[in-house]
């Protein structure tokens, strides 16, 4: 199947699978419910698949597009034109503040969604969890896998660093599951549609993330180890007790509670768990 859609070739470097499916696109904005008073925000609009169905409900969106071509083609428009502000940057190096601050609405948190290139996923997400708090929800297109991470819970397989870290930002809700068949050109994996919702308050108390990120990423490492050799140079075997949390088993069934627990005594401690 050729790759080229709509007179745009879909490249590679930037991750561009093209949405096409009329069904699953109207699941999506549904999903969205924009309204016309929202500071809307979609990350990589490609070729309009959800920015004109979006735009025939709103009167202003703000899009992000890295692809010069795709920014030219959406800023020469012939229906929306002027009801987007088109920023063409990487999403990823975006400071969403300032993106907010120059909403004509400051008082209203803004509303992000896309089909993400699924080669900068997950460090997108992140960067969107540093802005959590001027986000009021997030509809992403994903690899199918990458929501079932997001979403799963302790004892799953699917469970490590992303659950945790999504989960102590957000509440993550799987919206639906959209096959290959949908995008132009195919992917090879299933891709999944998730709601992030962040939390108006913290379900934990941390005192630095920054250690809560660096619990999580050694304790998932090397998933078979428990607890007390993950995290050895950072903890005793005895201190993991005294939290009530059983040093000899594995990362993948402690909850996001038992890692803000070990992560907080770090911190304490002036331990940096590099």
């Amino acid at each position: 199947m050729s790759k080229t859609h709509l007179g745009h070739t879909a490249r590679k470097r930037f991750g561009q699978n093209f949405l096409h499916d009329d069904y699953v696109i109207d699941k999506i904005v549904s999903a969205i419910q924009p309204d016309n008073g929202d500071n809307l925000v979609e990350i990589g609009p490609g070729l309009g698949a959800l920015t004109d169905p979006v735009c025939e409900q709103v009167d202003r969106l703000t899009v992000i597009e890295l692809d010069r071509d795709l920014a030219k083609r959406l800023r020469h428009h012939p229906f929306h034109a002027d009801k987007l502000n088109i920023i063409e940057q990487d999403a990823l190096t975006l400071d969403f503040s300032s993106l907010l601050a120059a909403m004509p609405d400051k008082e209203k948190k803004l509303r992000v969604f896309g089909n993400l290139p699924y080669n900068i996923s997950t460090p997108l997400m992140f960067h969107l969890f540093d802005y959590a708090e001027h986000i009021s929800d997030m509809h992403f297109m994903l690899q199918k896998e990458v929501v079932n991470r997001l979403a799963a819970g302790p004892g799953s397989k699917n469970y490590g660093r992303l659950s945790v870290m999504a989960q102590y930002y957000c509440r993550v809700i799987p919206v639906l599951t959209v096959p290959p068949g949908a995008f132009k050109p195919p992917p090879k994996v299933d891709s999944a549609v998730v709601r992030l919702v962040p939390h108006p308050t913290s379900p934990v108390n941390v005192h630095s993330v920054d250690t809560l990120e660096r619990v999580c990423a050694l304790a998932f490492n090397k998933r078979r180890k428990t607890i007390r050799n993950a995290l050895k140079d950072c903890i005793s075997e005895q201190d993991i007790a005294n939290l009530e949390i059983d040093p000899g088993v594995r990362a993948e069934v402690l909850t996001l509670h038992d890692f803000a627990s070990l992560a907080n005594f770090v911190y304490e401690q002036g331990g940096d768990c590099l």
